[in-house]
């Protein structure tokens, strides 16, 4: 194996100038670059990544851990982190997690043994504190925290109003003339989903409609329990007019039931969801969503992360007494054909020809 040493000799150039090339700490001279780049491919080097992020107590490596990254909100998050990491140089390592708090805590051991300069964490649900992700912070790791926030914890992240944005999209049923309206909310253990919860819970109340337990389903952010509570609500005996899903998946898996129930959406029961999905206006009909900015949280999370790593660095901020940044983002709702009026009664289907 070719060594840097013999890289220097043969771009006849110091092992501090082939140094500072491989880091990018030093500009160097075109010529010399051109000798030491004919080098390395005539030698076939590679750089010990590994030796060179301890000496610079850099790796130019971010992890990102996420729930799973077959949730297309989740493949967006992924995107706009890489993008942003990408522009200064760092690559990024992305892990799932499947929403296991044990596998969060063994690739966050993993992540901080490989030496990566910070972490983007969309936390899995947990019960109480979350001791692990404090504990990375505290030994000076930044990290940012995506979509979720853990409970107890002060750490830098960007969000939603999740509240403000379940309000709104409840308030649009009301608008519609629903009042029977139910919800299918992710793990309750997640803020994110309790505040969703908290948001459709404000707007009915605010709408005069009292709750009922019956029509409040806990599922967890995936198909399978929107289909199952999507079925289970459908059968009751005073059936919602109107579902609210508390994600984009489990939106999915509620249009299933409603179909397998043999009603129409929205003639019969109408549909409104957390999350905007790439398919939503290829389904029928096209659903009602709440639009989050998922590329630009990625993005966003990375630039803080990055920034939080360069103040750290230099000695100028990021340590762990400083306060966290908290960014939250704008949701829009974008109404479609899953809600359409309920107070101009059943929709006729066309004719046909």
């Amino acid at each position: 194996m070719s060594t840097i040493k013999e890289v220097a000799r043969r771009a006849r150039v110091s092992v501090g100038t082939v140094s500072h090339f491989l880091t990018g700490v030093a500009v160097v001279s075109p010529k010399r670059r051109d000798r030491i780049l004919a080098a390395i491919r005539g030698l076939n080097y590679h750089p010990n990544d590994i030796a060179r992020s301890l000496k610079l107590s850099r790796s130019h490596m971010l992890g990102m851990v996420i729930a799973d990254i077959t949730n297309p909100f989740f493949s967006l998050l992924v995107r706009g982190a890489e993008d942003a990491a990408v522009k200064q140089n760092y690559l990024l390592l992305t892990f799932n997690t499947d929403d296991r708090l044990e596998r969060e805590m063994q690739v966050l051991s993993v992540l901080r043994k490989r030496r990566v300069d910070g972490i983007l964490l969309v936390v899995a649900p947990a019960r109480g504190k979350t001791s692990h992700v404090e504990e990375l912070i505290s030994l000076g790791t930044p990290v940012v925290c995506l979509d979720r926030l853990p409970r107890g914890i002060r750490v830098d992240s960007v969000t939603v109003d999740n509240v403000k944005a379940g309000r709104g999209c409840v308030d649009h049923l009301l608008e519609r003339g629903h009042r029977r309206i139910a919800i299918i909310t992710g793990s309750l253990l997640l803020q994110t989903a309790r505040d969703r919860l908290q948001g459709y819970k404000d707007a009915l109340r605010h709408g005069g409609i009292a709750l009922d337990p019956r029509l409040i389903c806990e599922g967890d952010f995936r198909i399978e329990s929107g289909y199952q509570l999507g079925q289970m609500l459908l059968a009751l005996p005073d059936r919602p007019t109107a579902l609210f899903v508390s994600n984009g998946l489990m939106s999915i898996g509620a249009l299933k039931a409603i179909s397998q129930s043999g009603l129409r959406c929205p003639q019969d029961i109408a549909l409104a969801a957390f999350d905007d999905l790439f398919l939503s206006e290829v389904i029928q009909p096209s659903l009602t969503s709440v639009v989050q900015p998922a590329y630009e949280i990625g993005y966003r999370g990375a630039e803080m992360l990055m920034a939080r790593i360069e103040a750290q660095k230099n000695g100028s901020g990021g340590a762990v007494s400083s306060r966290p940044e908290r960014l939250r983002l704008v949701t829009e709702l974008k109404i479609q054909e899953s809600t359409a009026s309920h107070l101009a009664g059943p929709v006729s289907p066309p004719l046909s020809d």
